[in-house]
């Protein structure tokens, strides 16, 4: 039987893709592949969509019946093994939901993280104090309590390394105005330092931020939070994560990737220009 994982890392999921090439290069079904390793289908299947690790005996027997040279089949080997291994975050399975594994995983190998927020300034820029205060009103604070709370905090804060290394990620995001005007916490300080931060963020080189004003009206992306995910990897497509109440969906098929994509560029053609968000940004912390 084959083990599942909470979540697979990046690894996985460019190496499953990887592995389902070379079957189908090599003209055989899953069910076939699965005669040779005397498995069911669905467990070749688990494989080729980073369900389960990368187990490297079925590895080791599956890609020479693909006609894959030996030297290469050592090379993948090394790599299903660095894949394998567990992610930063998972010491945070505790309170980790499952679901936002791979979203963590693929934040943090993204050469590009474009997001459209509706509701609360991302998770990246947040500030601790509105961090805890937004978990605290929503799910997580009514079932899981102060601790779990303050892991979920912790969780956020050591997201947020990703933008302090020499090779940080583009972050684009676009905010509803909604964004700015809500107040998070019981004290206007909690706004004002988040403000601080955001203007700080729209700083720097590396971070574009535009704001979606409510005098545009309505527009194409007024549905739910998503964010886009560019890699350098070139085996590895785009892939939309968008969230809902009690879970989320990973989308890499191209049309439904293309159909978010031209809703981003739509959004960063009417929203406030980058140059515009700041004084935006000025302008809240002024009326705080």
């Amino acid at each position: 039987m084959s083990e599942r994982r909470a979540a697979p890392t990046v690894g996985q999921v460019v190496l499953g893709k990887r592995l389902q090439e070379l079957r189908e290069a090599a003209n055989l079904k899953r069910e076939e592949a699965a005669r040779v390793l005397r498995v069911a289908p669905a467990t070749v299947r688990r494989m080729e969509t980073a369900e389960v690790t990368l187990r490297i005996p079925y590895l080791q027997i599956l890609l020479p019946a693909y006609g894959v040279p030996e030297d290469e089949v050592t090379a993948f080997v090394a790599l299903a093994e660095e894949a394998n291994q567990p992610g930063w975050w998972q010491r945070f399975s505790d309170v980790l939901p499952d679901w936002f594994s791979l979203f963590v995983s693929l934040e943090g190998a993204a050469r590009l993280i474009r997001s459209y927020e509706p509701h609360f300034v991302p998770g990246l820029l947040q500030t601790e104090d509105y961090a805890r205060a937004v978990l605290k009103a929503g799910t997580i604070g009514r079932s899981g309590g102060a601790e779990a709370i303050e892991r979920h905090v912790s969780l956020r804060m050591a997201r947020q390394e990703l933008l302090r290394r020499p090779d940080p990620p583009h972050l684009w995001v676009i905010m509803d105005e909604t964004v700015l005007r809500r107040p998070v916490g019981t004290r206007p300080e909690v706004m004002g330092a988040q403000l601080d931060r955001l203007m700080e963020a729209a700083e720097s080189d590396r971070v574009t931020l535009q704001v979606a004003e409510f005098a545009t009206g309505p527009h194409p992306g007024a549905y739910a939070p998503f964010s886009l995910f560019r890699f350098a990897e070139p085996e590895l497509p785009d892939m939309v994560f968008t969230e809902y109440l009690t879970g989320a969906l990973y989308l890499d098929s191209r049309r439904e990737v293309s159909a978010h994509l031209e809703v981003l560029d739509h959004m960063t053609a009417h929203a406030a220009s980058a140059l515009r968000t700041r004084k935006i940004l000025q302008e809240c912390r002024g009326d705080l």
